[in-house]
Formats: C-alpha cells, sequence, structure tokens
C-alpha cells in the first residue's frame, strides 16, 4: 500500500507521470506519442520510495489518464508491460497494432 498523500500528474512538457509523495516527487514514468500512441519507455521509482507501492500507484494512475482521454498505449517500460499483466483491467488500452511495429 502506498503512503498516504500520493498524487500522479502528467507532465507533458517533460513527456513523463510524476508521482509524489506529500509533494516529495518519488518517481516518474517516461512516455513519448507516437501516431496519437503513449509509447512508456522508462519509469523509475527513487530508492527512498521503493517497495512502498509508489510504482503500482503511479502505473495506476498514468493508465487511468491515458482511459479517461480516450488514448492508447505501448508498454516499452518492463515495469508497465508487468503492471498491464498482472492488471489485466488495463490491457484493453495497448494498441497491438503499433506495439508490433514498434517490436519489428
Amino acid at each position: 500500500m502506498a503512503p498516504s498523500g500520493t498524487e500522479v500528474h502528467d507532465a507533458p512538457e517533460r513527456s513523463r507521470y510524476e508521482v509524489a509523495v506529500d509533494g516529495e516527487p518519488a518517481g516518474f514514468a517516461e512516455y513519448r506519442a507516437r501516431d496519437g500512441v503513449r509509447v512508456f519507455t522508462h519509469t523509475v521509482v527513487f530508492d527512498r520510495f521503493e517497495g512502498a507501492g509508489v510504482g503500482s500507484v503511479l502505473a495506476r494512475g498514468a493508465l487511468d489518464d491515458v482511459r479517461a482521454s480516450g488514448g492508447r498505449l505501448v508498454a516499452l517500460c518492463p515495469f508497465i508491460a508487468a503492471f498491464i499483466e498482472s492488471h489485466p483491467e488495463y490491457a484493453d488500452l495497448v494498441d497491438t497494432e503499433t506495439d508490433r511495429r514498434l517490436r519489428a
């Protein structure tokens, strides 16, 4: 369970979702836009917050934002890919055609 006061927001000027705990930066999930698809490339949770569920809150917040915007995604980032694998309710967000092209 992540600490209370954990918040996720999109920082489009940095092409990433950021997570903070009580206002302190705790990590980020980088993405790039490709043909209208959000391609997740790398996720970091800062050492101080590892093992506290912050990464899961970050992933859920980012994927919920993609869903809310009507978007699609590709998870090149192993962390986001594993999160989707263990939370199949997000599998419908994956753009399989773009995924296939990027991995070819």
